[in-house]
């Protein structure tokens, strides 16, 4: 059987597989940022997030699949959660409801390999919803055969994802290579964070 790893694709969660807390004790949060799940799926790092990682912070989830936003609100009305902001969105168009440089950190898990074709767009998105100074972390799959995700071909390199980003003025500050499922090889993930720096 080939299990499909992925953030939540169409109904999918690889919150079985990866965990949330060793995904954002990476971050360094400090309670009171504001934080961007961007491709969100199912929301569990967004939820994490709030439970545990930003008492006095603010977390947008953002997904373009509607579902997805619909459960979200659905959580946040019956936790009676008051600073969780779902948006329906596409993460390669404008994020009408996220302001210009206001989020502090942003994750995007398992979800940049699907921008294949209009990474550039992406990329500029997440730079303009993201302060001076502020990070923007992407946790993709290591790019070796494995017997979950997505196929070789979209997979992105840690080269590639950091000329991609650096092409934009986005700096390169952290990575790491031993994070995720245990593989035959090692781990399936890596962790690559950038900071958008004054201009």
């Amino acid at each position: 059987m080939v299990i499909i790893m992925e953030h939540r694709h169409h109904g999918k969660s690889s919150a079985n597989f990866l965990d949330a807390d060793e995904i954002l004790t990476e971050l360094d949060l400090k309670g009171n940022e504001t934080f961007m799940d961007a491709g969100c799926g199912d929301g569990y790092i967004a939820i994490k997030a709030i439970d545990k990682y930003l008492p006095d912070g603010k977390v947008y989830a953002v997904d373009n699949y509607p579902q997805s936003i619909n459960d979200l609100e659905e959580y946040k009305k019956e936790n009676n959660v008051g600073n969780l902001f779902n948006v329906e969105a596409d993460l390669a168009g404008e994020i009408s409801e996220i302001e210009k440089a206001s989020v502090d950190v942003v994750l995007m898990l398992n979800v940049f390999h699907g921008f294949k074709k209009n990474a550039d767009e992406a990329i500029l998105e997440l730079k303009r919803v993201t302060k001076d100074d502020g990070r923007i972390a992407i946790m993709e799959f290591a790019p070796v055969e494995m017997q979950f995700g997505p196929s070789l071909e979209v997979r992105v390199s840690p080269d590639e994802l950091e000329k991609q980003f650096s092409n934009h003025g986005l700096k390169k500050i952290y990575l790491n290579e031993d994070i995720g499922a245990e593989i035959p090889d090692g781990k399936s993930h890596y962790l690559m964070i950038f900071k958008k720096e004054q201009i």
